[in-house]
């Protein structure tokens, strides 16, 4: 059972009632968030929570008024899973958009961002730019919520974005089809010498800790943004948009 109670920090779709929070536990739907009543003991309200801390979900104990503003006037039971309200493509359905448009593929490869601002920003200027798809982490990043979807300005509708398990093996496996993979960091190429004309994934770091350190050692050349402020550091999502525009310019150079 879903409700569709629009909610400005949550996703717009709930699943509420022990049952139905099991089972899709279990399953392969997207789950961003488990709200359990505060001070309830259950059987079933300890298996739901063993499984969301398999999946290395967020558990937030709140109280019984919580649950009833988002699953009003449904017997919620004492639990409620935030779900995404819009669907994840495939790192095939990226190629198949590159590919469609007869282009060599594009993809911006997001490291762990938190911030649901941030990513709707990437993805309003992955639509400028043309980028065939973003990819995130399942784990440790935000995915596909309300507030990604208001910053993006209606972006959400048109750059696909694919959730993996394991973002190395990803990009290991993108660089076995082909693509040249860049960085950022510190030390690196002055981006303004980044030729994208190929295929290409460009990683964006973390807003506090950069690119992990197993993900750097994928990578075929870092690329570095000169900055002569005091300031030494760029938002995440204001890097990505040099990034992508130093791509888009060499992709489409002027006549």
């Amino acid at each position: 059972m879903r409700d569709n109670e629009q909610n400005s920090e949550e996703p717009s779709e709930f699943i509420f009632g022990r049952h139905p929070a099991i089972t899709a536990l279990k399953s392969d739907q997207e789950i961003n968030k488990v709200f359990i009543q505060d001070g309830l003991k259950h059987e079933l309200i300890g298996e739901i929570i063993k499984l969301a801390k398999k999946r290395s979900l967020v558990i937030q104990m709140v109280p019984k008024s919580k649950l009833e503003r988002l699953a009003p006037h449904e017997n919620h039971q004492g639990v409620v899973l935030a779900v995404s309200a819009y669907k994840y493509a495939s790192i095939d359905d990226l190629f198949d958009r590159a590919q469609e448009k007869d282009e060599q593929p594009f993809f911006l490869i997001l490291d762990n961002i938190n911030d649901p601002h941030n990513l709707g920003s990437i993805m309003r200027t992955a639509d400028a730019v043309g980028a065939h798809g973003i990819i995130i982490p399942k784990r440790r990043s935000v995915g596909l919520t309300g507030v990604v979807a208001k910053t993006s300005t209606g972006a959400i509708e048109h750059v696909p974005v694919a959730r993996v398990t394991n973002l190395v093996n990803t990009v290991k496996d993108l660089k076995d089809r082909g693509l040249w993979v860049f960085g950022t960091d510190m030390n690196g190429t002055d981006y303004r010498r980044f030729d994208a004309k190929g295929p290409v994934g460009i990683i964006i770091g973390n807003e506090g800790k950069g690119i992990s350190p197993l993900l750097k050692k994928t990578v075929d050349e870092m690329l570095t943004i000169p900055m002569v402020g005091h300031v030494q550091s760029l938002n995440a999502s204001v890097a990505a948009s040099l990034l992508m525009y130093q791509a888009f310019s060499s992709r489409h150079p002027l006549n």
